[in-house]
């Protein structure tokens, strides 16, 4: 059978956000006396949800819970006011998503971005395309890699995971879709190296968005 289902991560796959959540984060910090970091270096602490890059970005004798804390929620509240300064679609995303629509995937977002902000990239950038769900880090539903998320949007779907082709930029994307027993897909053009995909589990590596729609062509799941 062919994938039913396409589920995107979004940040460092969808969306090119790094100088937005970068220059978020070295704000607060600049504001709280810490040192600030180049943005090449928030390509490594991005992908395992806000608190988990408030710990990193901190120095390491600073990272205690109430630091954290603290760090993460001035963050947000920066993040709130100046998150598309910079951010936008990768190249090939919107012809991608064109072409998916018009064979009839269905698609889904599941991100470790905080819920409200991975709705309110959603509905800016996302608009003109349909997904069956969108969903960031919430609460009660534990984080990527827990596949949680994932049979949540496969039951929202009324499909079985093994029929969804999951795709993302991290090692968190590939032990997420690997766990849930999705076919696990590599974007190489986002945040973190081949290797680091490759070692994490993908089934496959693609360069380019539009490349998505030979690999579901050649595909049964």
């Amino acid at each position: 059978m062919k994938p039913q289902a396409v589920v995107f991560d979004l940040d460092g796959t969808l969306l090119d956000s790094i100088e937005d959540l970068a220059g978020s984060m070295n704000r607060v910090l600049e504001s709280q006396g810490f040192p600030v970091h180049p943005v090449r270096s928030y390509l490594h602490f991005i992908g395992d949800g806000a608190s988990m890059l408030a710990q990193r970005a901190l120095p390491e004798q600073e990272r205690s819970v109430t630091q954290i804390d603290s760090l993460h929620a001035a963050f947000e509240r920066d993040y709130r006011k100046n998150w598309n300064h910079h951010t936008g679609l990768y190249p090939g995303i919107a012809d991608m998503l064109n072409l998916l629509t018009d064979r009839g995937s269905k698609l889904a977002v599941l991100s470790n971005k905080p819920h409200e902000f991975t709705l309110l990239n959603a509905e800016h950038f996302l608009s003109q395309w349909h997904f069956d769900a969108v969903f960031g880090q919430r609460r009660e539903v534990p984080k990527k890699p827990d596949p949680a998320g994932v049979f949540e949007i496969a039951e929202l779907m009324k499909i079985y995971p093994q029929h969804i082709l999951f795709i993302g930029d991290s090692g968190v994307d590939m032990r997420t879709a690997r766990s849930a027993g999705c076919y696990a897909v590599g974007a190489t053009w986002g945040f973190r190296p081949r290797k680091e995909l490759l070692d994490a589990g993908a089934h496959s590596l693609i360069s380019h968005p539009v490349e998505l729609l030979s690999l579901l062509d050649t595909l049964e799941l």
